[in-house]
Order: C-alpha cells, then sequence, then structure tokens
C-alpha cells in the first residue's frame, strides 16, 4: 500500500500490498511530495470537519482549497487512524464534498481531494462506503470526469478506482457505471462514451505506443490496466471488456515492452497488463477477443521465465488453447507450477517473493490444471507429466472437500472449503488424466489396496455428480470419472494407490470420517430358509434372538 505524506525528499520506497494511495508527483505514483499551501494556524482536528465541510461547499477558490487541504491532513499518513471515522461513522459526509470539488477547473482543490479519496478508500471499511454507498454515484462519476477529460490528476483517479475494486462485491457495479442525464433513459456502458467502460478503452487507445515513464499519460495507463485487472475478475465484467479495443490494447503494451519479463516490477504496466490478459482468457466470454489480438504469440515466450511472471503466462496460455508442444520442458514446468499454486492457496499461503495470498483464486487455478490436461489428455505420455499423485490426490481432495461441505451430517471438514467452480475443474482434470492415472502396473497384479481406492474415489464422484448445483459439465466429467475407475479394479493401479493413500491421509489429519465413501453396496446371504440377517441370532422354531 502505498500512503501520502508530506516529505522533504521527492521519492519514496515503494510499498506492494492491496491498495494503492498516491502522492503529487506524477514520477511514480507511490511517491510523495510536500504540499506547498499555507500552514494552517494550528492543525486541523476530528472537530473541525463540519466547518471545513460548509467552506468547501460556501466558498471557491484559495478558501475552498485550504479546507480541502485540512480535510487531506486529517487522514494523510500520519493520521490513518481518522480515515475509518471519517467515512464510516456517520457524523460526516466528506464523500460528496470531495466529490463535488473533481469537478471544480481550478487544479489546487482538485488535486488535494484527489489526493483526500485515495487515502480515505484504503481500508477495507471504507470501500463498501464509497463505491455502494450513497455518495457511490458522486464519487464514482467525479473520478471518471477527471479521467475523460485527460486531467494532470487521471492518474490518481484510476488510482482511487483500483482501490475500491478491490473490495470484489463492488467491481460489477463499478463497471456498469454509466452515467445519463437526470430523467433520461439507462444506456448500456457499452453505448455510453462517458461510462467507465469507455472512458478507460479510450485512455488505453490514445497512449503513445511507447509512453515517455513517469509522465502523467504513461502513469494513468498503468493504473488503468491495475483497475482493469481487477474488473476482469467478474466473467459479467469480462463480456463486456471483450467488446472493447480493451484487450488488444492490453496485449499491445505486452508486445510492444523493451524490458525483459523477468525485470518487471510490481504494479508495472507490463505487470498488471499481463494479469489482465490471465484474468480475461479464463472466461470463454472473452477470451476469443484474445485470440484475435494475438495473445498466444505474444505470451508464449513468457512461459519460460521461472517466476510469477512466467506462472501467470503458463496459465493464460492454457486458458487460451496453446498446445502441449508450446509448454516449455515438455509440460513439466507448467505442471510443476500450477500445482504448486492450487496447493499454496488450499494452505491459505503465498510464495515467497513472487505472489501472496489471495492475489489468485482456486477456480483459477484449477482451471488452469483442467486446461492443461486438456492439452496433455492426447496421449498417455503427456498426461502422465500432470498425473503425479500428489495434483492427482490434490484435485481428489477439492472435489471431496465440497461434497463433505454439502453433508449435513459429516463430521470433520476442512479449513479450505471450496467453490463448485473448482471442484467441477478438479472433477475435469482428473476425467483427463484417467489414460495416466489407472495405468496398470507391470508385471499386472490383483491389488486390495487398488480394490479399496477404486471403490471409494468411485463412490465420491458419484456422490459429487449427485449435488445440487453440479454443473452439466462437472456432472459428466464426475460420471465418467466414476464408471472408469470402478471398473479398473481388476490389476494393481500403482498411481490411483498412492494417489489415494495421499488423500486419506490428508482425511485423517482434518479428522474426516474415513467411512464417508466406503462403498454401501452390500450382498445379501441366504439359505434355504431364505435371506439372513446381518446380524448374528439363533433361529430356534422360527424366532430370532439378537445375542
Amino acid at each position: 500500500m502505498v500512503s501520502f505524506r508530506k516529505k522533504k525528499s521527492s521519492k519514496a520506497a515503494s510499498k506492494a500490498g492491496d491498495d494503492v494511495a498516491t502522492a503529487k508527483a506524477p514520477p511514480q505514483a507511490d511517491d510523495a511530495r510536500d504540499e506547498t499551501a499555507a500552514i494552517p494556524a494550528r492543525p486541523p482536528t476530528m472537530d473541525d470537519i463540519p466547518d471545513l465541510l460548509a467552506t468547501m461547499e460556501k466558498e471557491k477558490g484559495e478558501k475552498a482549497a485550504n479546507a480541502t487541504k485540512r480535510i487531506y491532513e486529517l487522514c494523510d499518513v500520519g493520521h490513518k487512524q481518522n480515515r475509518v471515522p471519517m467515512v464510516c461513522s456517520g457524523k460526516y459526509d466528506v464523500l460528496t464534498p470531495l466529490a463535488n470539488c473533481l469537478t471544480q477547473e481550478s487544479g489546487d482543490g482538485r488535486h488535494l481531494a484527489c489526493l483526500a479519496l485515495n487515502n480515505l478508500s484504503i481500508p477495507t471499511e471504507n470501500k463498501r462506503v464509497m463505491a455502494l454507498g450513497p455518495a457511490s454515484a458522486a464519487v464514482i462519476g467525479g473520478l471518471c470526469k477527471v479521467i475523460a477529460e485527460d486531467k494532470q490528476e487521471s492518474y490518481l483517479c484510476c488510482i482511487c478506482l483500483m482501490n475500491l475494486s478491490f473490495l470484489e462485491a463492488s467491481i460489477t457495479t463499478m463497471l456498469q457505471h454509466s452515467p445519463v442525464a437526470d430523467g433520461a433513459a439507462p444506456v448500456s456502458p457499452l453505448d455510453n462514451p462517458n461510462s467507465l467502460l469507455r472512458i478507460l478503452e479510450k485512455m488505453l487507445k490514445n497512449a503513445p505506443a511507447v509512453p515517455k515513464s513517469g509522465s502523467g499519460k504513461s502513469e494513468g495507463v498503468r493504473w488503468a490496466c491495475g483497475l482493469i485487472k481487477n474488473l476482469a475478475k467478474s466473467e459479467e465484467n469480462a463480456a463486456l471488456l471483450g467488446k472493447t479495443d480493451i484487450p488488444k490494447c492490453v496485449v499491445e503494451n505486452v508486445r510492444n515492452s523493451t524490458t525483459p519479463p523477468s525485470r518487471w516490477t510490481s504494479n508495472s504496466l507490463e505487470d498488471f497488463s499481463l494479469f489482465v490478459i490471465l484474468n480475461l482468457a479464463q472466461w470463454p466470454v472473452s477470451k476469443e477477443s484474445l485470440v484475435r489480438a494475438g495473445a498466444v504469440d505474444v505470451v508464449k515466450p513468457i512461459m519460460a521465465e521461472g517466476d510469477l511472471q512466467g506462472l501467470k503466462a503458463t496459465m493464460a496460455c492454457a486458458f487460451l488453447g496453446a498446445s502441449w508442444a508450446d509448454f516449455p520442458e515438455a509440460g513439466s514446468a507448467a505442471a510443476k507450477s500450477i500445482s504448486e499454486l492450487m496447493t499454496n492457496i488450499i494452505e491459505k499461503k503465498g510464495k515467497d517473493g513472487q505472489y501472496a495470498y489471495g492475489v489468485f483464486k482456486l477456480y483459477t487455478a484449477t482451471k488452469a490444471y483442467r486446461d492443461l490436461s486438456a492439452a496433455a489428455s492426447h496421449d498417455e505420455a503427456s498426461a502422465k507429466v500432470l498425473a503425479v499423485p500428489s495434483a492427482v490426490a490434490l484435485c481428489l481432495q477439492v472435489v471431496s472437500d465440497l461434497v463433505m461441505a454439502a453433508d449435513d451430517e459429516a463430521n470433520g471438514g476442512s479449513k479450505y472449503v471450496p467453490d463448485v467452480k473448482s471442484a467441477e475443474y478438479s472433477a475435469g482434470a482428473i476425467c483427463n488424466m484417467l489414460s495416466a492415472i489407472l495405468q496398470a502396473g507391470d508385471p499386472p497384479r490383483k491389488s486390495i489396496q487398488t480394490e479399496k481406492a477404486c471403490g471409494e474415489i468411485a463412490t465420491m464422484f458419484t456422490q459429487y455428480s449427485k449435488l445440487e448445483g453440479t454443473s452439466e459439465e462437472g456432472k459428466a466429467a464426475a460420471e465418467k470419472a466414476a464408471e472408469e475407475i470402478k471398473s479398473a479394479s481388476d490389476s494393481a493401479r500403482p498411481i490411483l494407490e498412492i494417489s489415494h493413500d495421499l488423500w486419506t491421509q490428508y482425511r485423517k489429519r482434518e479428522g474426516q470420517p474415513l467411512d464417508q465413501f466406503i462403498s454401501q453396496e452390500k450382498g445379501i446371504e441366504v439359505d434355504e430358509s431364505g435371506p439372513l440377517d446381518f446380524l448374528p441370532c439363533v433361529n430356534s422354531d422360527g424366532q430370532c434372538s439378537i445375542l
């Protein structure tokens, strides 16, 4: 997170985090600069807020700007404790006056309002009020107006919107922002040049092919891509973004970069642009726009990077339908990095030096593994690269945890309850890898362990296929997996056995009932008198007494 503070130095160290707040100077959005307005007779206090807001609304020019400056000072880096009370206490409405300042022609008041709104947008508690509350239309509308008019504060407004977009509940509403005149009928964002969607598209399209590093224009485009990265996490938003030139623009950002991917820094234009490609690629409604823009050929070389950028490129190529031959090291690097990501997400941890927990969603990682396994499913040798027991067990875990979560009578559980999409993609991955998972041992032999594994795993997939909410794709994959696995119990299947053992160990650690997926299909014993109960009994003159 980057905050505002007054410094003598014109540079401040970058800090990575969920949100970004900015300072005055455009060379880097995370720089901090001195504010040169006159120092007030005394530092402002929270008790001054009503009078300051009244001045902002009634006065113009220097008096209004000075009042705005004091509001900013109350929420600067030295007064972080004031940020939530200023927005959420219910005592003040600081948002509407600050939003009104954004429409001023005077640069000082507008700039100070941008700084204050950026700082106020950082706390999680404030995001919902600013993005979805009563003043949200004024705030988002004011920020969009500054961007549309290409003011020097455009980059500050993009950062503020990006801060708000870290609240995922807000991103669909934000991209639907499409202002019309009072009393006019609503207009789709695609048909409104004043919508946030079209304003962002225009900013990217009008950017110079090789923007000057650190310029206001380049900073605006950079943070606009950061905002789009977050907005593209929603499938509904992806459908809108895919109908604009934004996918083409972000592909060109990567194509035109003169910096090697290994030197891309966090929050750089290239880093954001590749994230946008990744997020759009995972949705069928938007991935074709990337294919048409030549994204596969642009992103493929980045897969060789063994870091965060390589991981993003690998998942994007899997989503975009790259062939198995396109993945470096015969697919082994891709299999390792994506399965590691799945594990880290489930264990709620990140990877040092690359990504923090929460950057990627489980449904993104499992879908990438499913699509990668689809590219490898053309032959057993390729599928075997992916079908390592630890990865297979992980997919079983995701599906079974969802089944357990849906069973009100089951004891135990998981610290990470997967979503329905993650379970669907995990079932699809297992289905794609069946040829390798069910490879028979050499020499062929009977195995009690394989029989047990086949029975439990087939039962688990059958239960999953019958869950309410399971998609048709998930149901089809689960039914196919259950049928083929159940019929494979006649011979030892080493990969299946080891995978089942790892899955069972996980369930033991989580305290889950180990009989949850034991088949209840039992034979009925009979003698000449008819069926026998399973309870031991003594038959005497037609009477049965339980021992």
